[in-house]
């Protein structure tokens, strides 16, 4: 029986390849830090029967019009907005993404930039390396507390949950704002559920872990800023497009927060000249919530499994559609 093409539009490791090749005819992308030529992936698609895409493909009617073999795409990320998903199910294209394997590192990531943005850790660091450290004074480089503090999560879906444990840990009071209520997350956690106006009138971190609908495009907008605490620190590690980013540069600017910790933005990857990029309460990543090497291991291989699952005519492990 021939084995169904495979076309995985970034080099992965081969000691996570290898063991599929038995399986699946799998060709990749030469590179692995550049996203595959667009030319390039339409091309490879016409005759792939399943595709592994990154964040970074624009999986679209377009794509699905040249690939009539095309059966299955495993996106590895949980979010799927690249994914035109309802052009997918039209084209009968199965698409499955990567729940669950990354909740706890992408969890530990948020609080870590939280905790970083809070106790301006990135500065500290420039402010010895830049040899700016001459003298010692009360209030060098003083930050926010952490502890005890209102903590606001804006999603409370699992990676919310787990970053309401962590805060746990911290002695935070926690609230939090969801499209409908967790009382799940509740018992487990003692979470408050409030309505999104109250959250960012009593939250002193607002976290944002929601997906990227659009009903939650751009809804960090500059009411939203407004209405949180002058003291308040703003987290994002879910979604850049959740956020008007020039809206939020105003807010850091006319001292309506106080910082903000980014992992994601509306456009990636941002330059070393974003407008964010210039102001020092803001402590920025590049989209590594879920980047470490045990979690992008599993990430990889939970896609290759539902390709292996569904070409089995199995049931895949983690659909969408």
């Amino acid at each position: 029986m021939e084995k169904p093409k495979i076309y995985i539009t970034r080099t992965l490791p081969d000691e996570v390849i290898e063991p599929y090749r038995n399986r699946l005819d799998i060709e990749m992308w030469a590179k692995e830090e550049e996203p595959v030529d667009r030319q390039v992936l339409l091309e490879k698609a016409e005759n792939a029967d399943g595709l592994v895409t990154m964040l970074s493909d624009d999986v679209n009617q377009t794509l699905f019009e040249h690939a009539e073999n095309l059966k299955i795409v495993a996106n590895m990320a949980v979010g799927y907005d690249n994914v035109e998903v309802d052009a997918a199910s039209d084209n009968q294209v199965k698409i499955t993404n990567t729940p669950d394997v990354l909740t706890d590192t992408t969890a530990d990531l948020t609080f870590s930039l939280l905790m970083a943005t809070a106790r301006r850790l990135l500065e500290a660091n420039d402010y010895i390396k830049t040899g700016a450290w001459e003298h010692w004074s009360p209030l060098l480089l003083a930050g926010s507390d952490i502890h005890h503090k209102t903590i606001g999560i804006v999603g409370m879906g699992r990676i919310g949950e787990a970053v309401a444990k962590r805060a746990l840990g911290f002695d935070m009071n926690v609230i939090y704002h969801n499209r409908s209520r967790k009382p799940e997350a509740e018992e487990k956690v003692g979470a408050v559920f409030v309505e999104f106006e109250d959250l960012l009138e009593k939250a002193d971190y607002v976290v944002c872990l929601t997906p990227l609908t659009e009903e939650t495009h751009h809804m960090f907008n500059y009411e939203a800023f407004r209405k949180m605490k002058n003291t308040a620190i703003f987290i994002n590690s879910s979604r850049g497009a959740t956020v008007d980013e020039t809206a939020l540069k105003k807010a850091l600017e006319n001292k309506e927060i106080t910082a903000a910790g980014l992992d994601v933005f509306e456009e990636e990857p941002i330059s070393s000249n974003h407008p964010l990029l210039q102001l020092p309460q803001v402590t920025c990543l590049p989209h590594i919530g879920s980047a470490s090497v045990e979690t992008r291991y599993k990430m990889m291989r939970l896609c290759l499994d539902n390709l292996v699952e569904f070409f089995k005519d199995k049931p895949v492990i983690t659909p969408v559609n």
